[in-house]
């Protein structure tokens, strides 16, 4: 385009681009830019009216499509990953239009990071969880094996294998029900919990639950008195959340002591578990909430974990409307966190 600022054309091209929420440029037969809206300025800032688009946009899948465009006068789609300041996918769409004497092309941007991401964490789900789930099956199918055959007329044997195809199929029976609670919480995220719950009955039920695992691993389960603190919640999900913290701290910071403190903090109601165990190196602090991550996989398998238990914590947190904390040094333990809104009578 000669002059774009003095063309009717351009101010209408510019006047419709400029609508469009999306990031939307286009571009002349001589690959300057003729406009670029506001959603784009914020993209690619560097993507300035009247300069050479390669000046803007160093991708030169897009430069590519946006010549064939020219060429061809057919639509075209491409991917672009950008990788600066922080990696982006984005799907291009390019269309060719004629505004008066000019030919353009009209290239609109769909930033779809977010989607690959959950694609990508879907996918990762589904195989772990096939994993998971595949190695109690096979050692099901192994005893089964084993009893119809070697085995038929060995009775000891056949208590022997009983028994571990009995945990076995409670491992699995306890991974499908997390699953399903983690599905349920994230299908009700939008809706936020209303109902006032006492965090420290929460608390007693849980504490008390556990003493008996507590005392068969050696560990002094101590929780600090004080008054009831209500919070607005899911009773269900609050008595999974205590469980999961509880019955973790016990588990792997045996023989150690576990505290569990319930009060008011910063205007919100916190329930805090700290074990004196071994403690969590740094590097896996930031990956402790993320489905089937385990520090020590054996030992967690060992101890009948699912590798969701600490994601589940995260879900019903985050239903809640509340923040989870993880703090923890080799050789120092590890605190636990939870902040949840207070019900309005007690704020």
């Amino acid at each position: 385009m000669a002059d774009p600022n003095e063309s009717p054309a351009t101010s209408a091209v510019e006047a419709l681009v400029n609508a469009l929420p999306d990031p939307v440029f286009v571009v002349g037969t001589d690959m300057r830019v003729a406009a670029v809206n506001p959603a784009t300025g914020r993209l690619l800032p560097a993507l300035r009216k009247n300069d050479l688009l390669v000046r803007g946009l160093r991708a030169p899948d897009v430069l590519d499509a946006i010549a064939r465009v020219f060429k061809t006068g057919q639509a075209q789609s491409t991917v672009w990953l950008d990788r600066f300041p922080i990696e982006r996918h984005f799907e291009i769409h390019l269309a060719p239009a004629q505004f008066g004497a000019n030919r353009v092309c009209v290239v609109a941007l769909r930033d779809v990071t977010e989607s690959r991401r959950i694609e990508r964490m879907r996918s990762d789900f589904v195989a772990n969880a096939s994993h998971e789930l595949r190695t109690p099956l096979a050692s099901v199918l192994g005893f089964i094996e084993t009893l119809q055959g070697p085995a038929r007329n060995d009775e000891a044997a056949r208590e022997k294998f009983l028994g571990i195809m009995a945990e076995q199929a409670r491992r699995m029976a306890r991974l499908v029900g997390d699953l399903l609670s983690l599905s349920r919480i994230e299908q009700n995220l939008h809706i936020r919990p209303s109902a006032a719950i006492d965090l420290r009955a929460i608390a007693v039920q849980i504490v008390d639950g556990l003493r008996a695992l507590a005392d068969e691993s050696g560990v002094e389960l101590r929780l600090a008195p004080g008054p009831a603190v209500v919070v607005l919640g899911d009773r269900d999900e609050l008595l999974r959340l205590a469980e999961n913290l509880i019955e973790n701290a016990v588990k792997y910071g045996a023989p150690s002591p576990v505290d569990v403190t319930v009060e008011i903090r910063d205007g919100q109601g916190a329930f805090v578990v700290v074990d004196h165990g071994p403690g969590i190196a740094a590097e896996h602090l930031p990956r402790l909430t993320e489905r089937f991550y385990r520090v020590d996989a054996g030992a967690s398998r060992a101890k009948g974990g699912t590798g969701l238990g600490l994601a589940l914590v995260k879900h019903i947190v985050a239903h809640h409307r509340g923040r989870l904390t993880i703090e923890s040094e080799l050789g120092k333990g590890a605190t636990f966190t939870v902040l949840l809104p207070l019900a309005p009578q007690t704020m």
